[in-house]
């Protein structure tokens, strides 16, 4: 799976943990950033990676910061993503299952290294359920055009 990553500095030090996990998983990672512990804005980290999948340059996001909220709120700005804030690996099935999401968020101030990458694996290994989830995420993509209609950029 082609995989886009991502974080703030306070997820730094989880992401420089996790990727080498990811690849040793034998996915295809692209890193985009931060790159330190310097304080950084988290939609500035979390936008370059949901727009890679939301054009299709990524499959899923990983977005990482202190309590995973920050990275969410933005990447759900991006059209087409659809990120969740998992804190365990109930919240990561779910939001693959029922909610086809291709963006997962970690708030890493609040998890283990060992958590992180239960969570990830968890979320990356899940497919969606289909059924009667279906209609509820077309429901999410009319919603969004709608708003999208509604306020023109």
């Amino acid at each position: 799976m082609k995989l886009a990553v991502s974080c703030d500095h306070r997820g730094y030090e989880a992401k420089r943990r996790l990727l080498p996990v990811l690849k040793r998983m034998g996915h295809e990672v692209e890193d985009f950033g931060c790159d330190g512990t310097t304080p950084c804005d988290y939609p500035d980290q979390s936008t370059p990676a949901s727009r890679a999948v939301a054009e299709g340059r990524a499959e899923t996001a990983i977005l990482l910061d202190g309590s995973g909220i920050g990275m969410s709120i933005a990447a759900n700005k991006i059209f087409g993503i659809r990120a969740a804030l998992a804190h365990d690996e109930v919240t990561a099935r779910i939001a693959r299952e029922h909610n086809h999401c291709n963006a997962l968020c970690l708030g890493t101030d609040l998890l283990s290294e060992d958590q992180v990458r239960q969570i990830v694996e968890i979320f990356l290994a899940t497919p969606f359920a289909d059924g009667r989830h279906v209609r509820r995420i077309e429901k999410l993509r009319e919603l969004e055009k709608e708003e999208r209609q509604r306020h023109p950029l």
